[in-house]
């Protein structure tokens, strides 16, 4: 705040905002998972917001969307290799027993916790997909 750069300070602020909202809304402490949960929806939000800025030839506004997400990202745990979320995957299907495609949703289920934050959730769903459907 310090350095003056309001840019920076009002994208924080408004990450402050939505994780006491949530908080209040579900009277409760918020863990470090719901907080990366509220960032990732953050970031959608915008990214959804630059698709329609563009759309409209407002540059200005989508340039503003897009440093809000280069503030955000910078919370974000680091992401996993492609190799990484792939033997986690396995791990995974393994130890519950996954065999069909029908149990899809319980291995994402089970995989939701790890790697939230850290890898793109619908990235991980077409790579289980792809194991279940082996």
């Amino acid at each position: 705040m310090r350095s003056g750069d309001t840019k920076r300070r009002d994208a924080i602020r408004l990450l402050q905002a939505a994780i006491k909202q949530r908080e209040v809304d579900d009277r409760t402490e918020m863990d470090d998972v719901a907080v990366i949960m509220v960032i990732e929806k953050m970031i959608k939000q915008r990214k959804d917001s630059i698709a329609q800025y563009v759309a409209a030839k407002r540059e200005d506004l989508a340039d503003v969307e897009r440093y809000e997400i280069g503030v955000l990202q910078a919370y974000m745990p680091k992401e996993l290799g492609d190799s990484e979320v792939e033997s986690i995957v396995e791990e995974i299907i393994a130890s519950i027993g996954a065999k069909k495609q029908q149990e899809m949703g319980k291995v994402i289920a089970a995989l939701k916790p790890k790697l939230a934050g850290r890898a793109d959730m619908g990235k991980v769903a077409a790579l289980v997909k792809k194991k279940l459907s082996v």
